[in-house]
């Protein structure tokens, strides 16, 4: 017997809980509040742009553009072409990645990784 579909309500409620995980994580770490009216708010299904909105200081000390998915079956060279297109002018791609029962992983350009992660080792 094939399974059985996940229904779209409840794929977008697991889409729209990532983004508010990932606004919830950018939050903590700048002591920037998230919410509707912040500068740090998760995007309603169907609105263009990237899924996690960022203004102001939080964009300038976040500088991603953030796409996220939570799907079973992945399509990482879509998702890829889809925050390249989504990605805001000075700031750089990041996908947050997850399955059920997983926790949720980065997908980010190699060099931007390594040049972020040479900041941050003591010489």
């Amino acid at each position: 017997m094939a399974k059985a579909r996940i229904k779209t309500s409840s794929a977008k409620a697991k889409g729209r809980a990532l983004q508010q995980w990932v606004c919830q994580k950018i939050s903590d770490i700048l002591g920037v509040p998230w919410g509707k009216d912040e500068m740090i708010a998760s995007r309603e299904a169907a609105q263009t742009g990237t899924d996690v909105r960022l203004v102001g200081e939080a964009k300038k000390m976040f500088p991603f553009s953030v796409e996220c998915k939570w799907q079973e079956a992945w399509s990482v060279p879509a998702w890829i072409k889809q925050a390249k297109d989504n990605q805001e002018k000075g700031t750089d791609w990041l996908l947050v990645v997850k399955k059920n029962r997983t926790d949720p992983i980065v997908i980010m350009d190699a060099d931007k990784f390594f040049e972020i992660w040479s900041r941050s080792v003591k010489k």
